[in-house]
């Protein structure tokens, strides 16, 4: 009995694209998430009237969506990207929350 060179490449190809599946999802996913949190807290931190601030970090939520999405696939493997984005969102919550932005209330 010998294997089949055939069932060895399906498998292997059944890999990379889970892995380039796992990749995408993690991207957009990711890639919104760590974008909404970033351009929350610049929105907080970002000096100005509260309209340009907002202004600034929605401008800026669209190079760092691209920027995570670059990021995740070039990072090398998928374990490794979701571990970074997971603690990237996580100092992002922290900060927001130092930040004040989970305040509750009416903010003059």
């Amino acid at each position: 009995m010998s294997t089949s060179p055939v069932g060895a490449h399906s498998g292997r190809a059944r890999a990379y694209r889970f892995a380039v599946a796992a990749r995408v999802l993690l991207a957009s996913a990711g890639g919104y998430g760590i974008a909404a949190l970033a351009s929350a807290l610049l929105a907080v931190v970002l000096p100005g009237t509260r309209a340009e601030a907002v202004s600034a970090a929605l401008i800026a939520s669209f190079a760092i969506m691209a920027a995570v999405v670059i990021w995740v696939f070039a990072a090398r493997t998928v374990g490794r990207a979701a571990l970074v984005l997971g603690i990237v969102a996580a100092l992002l919550t922290v900060t927001l929350w130092l930040a004040g932005a989970f305040q509750t209330g009416s903010a003059t």
